[in-house]
């Protein structure tokens, strides 16, 4: 799955790898998304300009149009035909930009131990994404999913699931107006070697906390037998 993820671009990643987007003037520089917040998406309603939406998809079918979370993935397997995908795969789909993400290991019974995951090459993660608009009237919500797939050699250590990731060649063809079956082929499972990872400080475990530190490796610890 993908439950937490940074977006701290260098100057290098921001004028390569969003080129002729949009931005807002003040980046809002973020070490600790997780869901329910706002993050950047880049959607095919506006597929030259950075938006805020928040993460956790919300149909616009929907009758509370709680933002509780729980759609923060879509899994790729499947995605045409759930309620609450079928549209927005057809109709409404974003890249997620990112510079890493996050997935843990568990040690023992309870322990969970952070990993930081990014690029080989030093490029931008852009992650595959759904996004729908809510509205009872008074307001409106916008929000996304991250697609998920079957992991790499790399992340399949760590768990069974992962972003897809879209390689530069196909970022364009995921925000122009395809038809399904040129879509979904897509939303492949990414190749290996090409990301990297290393063991970051378990602050990560707390959702609330944002710090630079967040992105220094933390050496291993020896197993004790």
């Amino acid at each position: 799955m993908c439950g937490r993820y940074s977006f701290v671009p260098t100057k290098t990643q921001l004028d390569t790898d969003l080129a002729g987007i949009d931005k807002p003037p003040q980046l809002q520089i973020r070490f600790n998304i997780a869901p329910t917040q706002l993050s950047y998406v880049i959607a095919n309603d506006r597929p030259h300009q950075l938006q805020p939406m928040a993460w956790g998809l919300i149909p616009n079918w929907s009758r509370a149009g709680e933002l509780s979370g729980k759609m923060i993935n879509a899994r790729a397997e499947g995605i045409a035909d759930k309620p609450s995908f079928r549209e927005p795969i057809r109709r409404r789909r974003c890249l997620v930009p990112a510079d890493s993400f996050y997935e843990w290991r568990t040690e023992g019974k309870n322990h969970k131990v952070p990993y930081r995951i990014l690029r080989t090459d030093g490029h931008l993660l852009m992650m595959a994404g759904i996004w729908d608009e809510w509205s009872d009237g008074r307001r409106r919500l916008r929000t996304f999913s991250i697609i998920t797939t079957t992991p790499n050699e790399e992340v399949s250590a760590l768990h069974d699931r992962m972003p897809v990731l879209l390689e530069p060649e196909e970022q364009k063809r995921w925000l122009e107006a395809l038809p399904l079956e040129e879509v979904l082929p897509l939303l492949h499972r990414p190749a290996d070697h090409c990301l990297r990872l290393y063991r970051v400080s378990e602050k990560l475990n707390h959702a609330g906390y944002e710090g630079a530190e967040l992105h220094e490796e933390v050496p291993e610890q020896p197993l004790l037998f």
